[in-house]
């Protein structure tokens, strides 16, 4: 990082909006999307290890998911939430490359949980006799940690192709927080390489997951034909969570990286989906979608109470 070239030691955010009036709105919507994502995927992962109706592997997976939603959200709101009320929004060049690790870290573990999550249903709906002994307890923890070590690498190759480039000035990113596009922008050396190389990076692990997801729900909706109608139904109730999850995350993704780049401002408004709402809705789908969850956040608050 501290190349003879580099003497940007500090990068300067446009931000989302420029309006202070409009920014203090902002502070308050986004602060309280937060703290709904933070308390609604925290009382997921509370409910899914303290009760022991859920104990099974969907629900294991999910407590996990949950657990990288918080993750992933804070690696990005608490400071886009502070900057809202700064006049001048600054972060250094070390804490912008620790932001981009993070970020892509828990978004790409994010990734890896859904396809294990797919393939959890795919099991439990096509191979239902053989379930508990495919997808026991030791399996499952290879998966998680499976997730979390594909997130890692991923990460650390994204990183490995910054660190290298010199910065020199300008020092402005035209983003709210920290990401390789807009910060390629201001290298000075040409980054197109790179760029390939990232895009490729990550368009390749969202189009392949994205892909063996939509295969896997094909089989399972094939498979579902040689169910009775309650069996059905239950089987697409909590499909079709899953599917919902997926298609909010991979829809801006693929969006942002499987076109040439654009305007950063419609990118900046789709980023504040993927980054801000999605990891709120994800718990509201689950529970609402899934009467064991529901029964269960019942029972843990009326213990409380």
């Amino acid at each position: 990082m501290e190349s003879s070239t580099n003497n940007v030691t500090e990068l300067i955010f446009t931000g989302l909006f420029q309006d202070p009036e409009v920014q203090r709105v902002c502070f308050v919507v986004f602060l309280l999307v937060y703290l709904a994502t933070v308390v609604g995927n925290g009382l997921i992962v509370l409910t899914v290890n303290v009760s022991k109706s859920l104990h099974s592997p969907m629900f294991f997976f999910l407590s996990y998911l949950s657990l990288v939603e918080i993750t992933y959200s804070s690696t990005v709101v608490p400071k886009f939430i502070t900057d809202l009320l700064a006049k001048i929004k600054t972060i250094s060049l070390k804490g912008c490359v620790a932001q981009i690790f993070f970020f892509h870290f828990f978004g790409v573990t994010e990734i890896f949980l859904l396809v294990v999550m797919a393939y959890d249903r795919y099991v439990a709906i096509c191979k239902p006799l053989h379930y508990m002994n495919i997808m026991s307890r030791p399996l499952c923890h290879v998966l998680v940690t499976g997730s979390w070590l594909g997130g890692f690498f991923h990460s650390i190759i994204q990183i490995l192709i910054t660190i290298q480039l010199p910065f020199c000035g300008p020092n402005v990113i035209d983003h709210y927080f920290c990401d390789l596009q807009p910060l390629f922008k201001l290298a000075c050396t040409d980054t197109s390489v790179e760029g390939v190389i990232v895009l490729a990076n990550s368009g390749l692990i969202a189009l392949c997951s994205f892909l063996i997801l939509v295969s896997s729900y094909i089989v399972i909706l094939f498979n579902l034909r040689n169910h009775s109608a309650e069996g059905r139904r239950k089987a697409l109730s909590t499909c079709a969570s899953h599917i919902t999850v997926v298609l909010l995350f991979f829809g801006p993704a693929i969006f942002l990286y499987m076109r040439p780049s654009s305007t950063f401002t419609e990118d900046k408004l789709v980023a504040v989906f993927y980054t801000v709402v999605t990891p709120m809705l994800n718990p509201i789908i689950y529970t609402l979608r899934n009467a064991e969850v529901k029964i269960a956040v019942r029972r843990l608050w009326g213990k409380k109470n």
